[in-house]
């Protein structure tokens, strides 16, 4: 991995020395936004790292509050701004992994830092913490992600520690000034269940993967060789057996895209009564009705049959089967946001048959 050094003096330190530091040239690193995989790997390392979370962002800019990059020797991941201070935080995230100091840091108005400029117009403060192999807190944190619970991160910079977060209106970052105490909210790994076996699951899946969801793909009686589809499980299952191993929850999406009657049928009587948070099907527009009066017939209540997206997908115009996948997994994104934002969903079905 080619690597390149940032040095900086920082006006805080009494005995500031230049500090050698290196990142990625190519910052693939800023793909992540689960700071947890990152978190495993530096503790399955042995190495101390810095946890670096963007908590305040006053004027905009390209990334949230709760916005967190992880530093160690050997691991980079996330990012905070589109590439104007991730080098300078480094340069502090190796110093708070030296001495132990957690830092606060402020870029944009008012920062002392005026050669570093936020093309957005925005401040953003940020808190650099020392978190070590043997922290408790992580321990508690990765624990949770392994059970699917949501929890709270709560620390001053110092102290850290776990608390359950069962308020799913609650804000993801929360900060307190005096005394400094910041909350941030950890859901469980976002999951997507595909079942089918065309190009367009296989699309599907491929891309829900890379997008960061813990994707299964389900072809019940296919072939024993799993796909050729990096980090996406295999079931070969039928929809019931492979959804009820997969015990959907609210972080899970199902997208049904088999251009199977029976098939798919078997698989939204069980995917509409779970907690799936979304349940999408593919198919022409103008096969809803029957899908519904089908879906009726077998037994599923109208506030079950109200949250199925069918046909799948924002509405793009395109046919090709990426360009399905891009629809499927831009809706399930938009649900979830919507969701956290509190914002009015689509209406289920909302698309006139085609």
């Amino acid at each position: 991995m080619s690597l390149h050094d940032v040095r900086h003096t920082d006006p805080n330190t009494a005995d500031a020395q230049d500090m050698p530091l290196t990142l990625p040239e190519w910052p693939t690193f800023g793909w992540a936004d689960d700071m947890r995989p990152a978190m495993r790997a530096a503790r399955a390392a042995g190495e101390v790292a810095a946890l670096v979370t963007l908590h305040t962002v006053i004027g905009g800019g390209p990334r949230p509050p709760g916005a967190q990059m992880l530093l160690s020797p050997s691991v980079a991941s996330g990012f905070l701004s589109g590439g104007c201070v991730e080098g300078d935080i480094a340069i502090h995230a190796a110093r708070t992994i030296e001495d132990g100091r957690a830092r606060h840091l402020a870029y944009g108005d008012g920062s002392p830092w005026k050669d570093i400029q936020l093309l957005c117009g925005a401040r953003i403060e940020i808190l650099v913490e020392r978190v070590t192999p043997d922290d408790r807190a992580v321990e508690d944190l990765l624990n949770a992600a392994g059970t699917r619970r949501p929890v709270q991160w709560i620390t001053d910079g110092d102290a850290r520690r776990i608390a359950p977060s069962e308020d799913v209106d609650a804000p993801p970052c929360a900060v307190r000034a005096e005394p400094f105490e910041l909350r941030l909210r950890y859901d469980p790994v976002p999951r997507l269940a595909v079942i089918g076996s065309d190009p367009v699951a296989l699309a599907i899946a491929a891309l829900g993967s890379q997008s960061g969801f813990e994707t299964t793909l389900v072809r019940p009686q296919g072939p024993a060789a799993p796909p050729p589809l990096s980090n996406v499980a295999y079931s070969r299952a039928s929809p019931a057996e492979a959804l009820e191993a997969l015990t959907p929850d609210r972080w899970t999406a199902i997208a049904v895209a088999t251009h199977d009657w029976e098939i798919d049928q078997a698989a939204l009587l069980a995917a509409l009564p779970s907690d799936a948070s979304y349940v999408g099907v593919l198919g022409a527009g103008r096969r809803v009705v029957d899908r519904l009066d089908r879906l009726r017939a077998a037994g599923l209540d109208e506030p079950s049959l109200q949250r199925l997206r069918a046909p799948i997908g924002i509405d793009l115009g395109g046919k090709a089967p990426w360009e399905i996948a891009v629809s499927v997994i831009g809706e399930i994104v938009a649900e979830r946001h919507a969701a956290v934002s509190g914002s009015v969903r689509r209406a289920a079905l909302s698309r006139p048959p085609e």
